[in-house]
Order: C-alpha cells, then structure tokens, then sequence
C-alpha cells in the first residue's frame, strides 16, 4: 500500500475523469476511483523515453501542472502520453488487481484525509502575526471637537470658520 506523494492532477479522457499522482515508491497512479493503473518511472524505455527515471518524472509533474499530458485506456493497461515532451512520450501503465487496487485507493483516500485535516488544523490556528496584532488593538478613539484629524492629539488654537469662496 504506497503512500500517495503527490502532486495530485486531473486528468479527463473520453470516458471521464481520472486522478494522476506520484506515489512514495515512484510509481504513477492513475484511478478512476474504481480501477487504478500504475506504472513505473524507470519502465518507460519501451516506449522510446531517453530519460533518467527522476528527469522522467520532473518532466511528468510539468506536463501534469500545465495540463500537457492525455490518458488512453485499454483492454487491462492505460498510456500517460507527454505531447510536449519528445524524449518521453509516453508512460506505460498497467491495470492493478482488484485486491491491490482497493489498498491502493485506501492508501489514496486516507492520505488525502491526513492532509485536509492538516491543513484545517493549521487554518484554525491563529498565526504570530495574527495573534499580536489582535492583542494590540486599541478601541477606536474618540474624535474630540477641535483635534487635527492629520495630527491626533493636536488642538487648534482657532475655532475653525470654514472655507470663504467669495474672496478670491
């Protein structure tokens, strides 16, 4: 049961959506959240890929960010084909057995939960910069008849007589 490492991309194919991701073991996975497909980054030689395994998969998450990449199925295997990308073209991918595949989505759903709930858990909790200037705030301050609105604290000497439009 690999730990899905991400990124996560969606990918959609004539017959619907598919989830693409990278798993610990440095395999792919593609699902459907029914069937899962996988492939190995270093198995993409048949193909006609020139590329070292970690190449191969730098050029893989790229092509997954910008949308560049397109899934075809077949009877018991799925192709990760790159367009953009002349020295790997493509990614083999075999379908996974029903047993294998139902811990490889277990492993998915449950590591895409332990994220959420990291992220919440850092969104409920209040950040330093947050935290002091909530503590800072003072209660907005009266204005106080006669006090410069640019410098508080400073009383004119002069009540004010307002603006004469007539004399210029």
């Amino acid at each position: 049961m690999a730990e899905p490492a991400g990124p996560f991309h969606l990918l959609r194919a004539r017959t619907g959506r598919f989830l693409c991701y990278c798993g610990r073991d440095g395999a792919v996975y593609v699902t459907d959240a029914v069937e899962v497909w996988a492939g190995e980054l270093g198995a993409c030689l048949a193909l006609g890929c020139r590329c070292s395994p970690e190449e191969h998969g730098a050029m893989l998450r790229a092509a997954l960010g910008h949308g560049g990449a397109a899934l075809s199925l077949g009877p018991g295997s799925a192709t990760l084909r790159l367009p953009e990308e002349p020295r790997c073209p493509a990614l083999a991918l075999a379908q996974l057995p029903a047993a294998e595949a139902r811990s490889q989505l277990q492993a998915l759903i449950f590591g895409m939960a332990g994220r959420i709930e990291s992220l919440e858990r850092r969104l409920e909790d209040p950040s330093p910069r947050k935290s002091r200037a909530s503590s800072s705030a003072l209660p907005a301050k009266r204005k106080v008849p006669g006090e410069s609105l640019i410098n508080p604290g400073f009383k004119s000497k002069k009540v004010s007589s307002g603006v004469n439009f007539e004399d210029s």
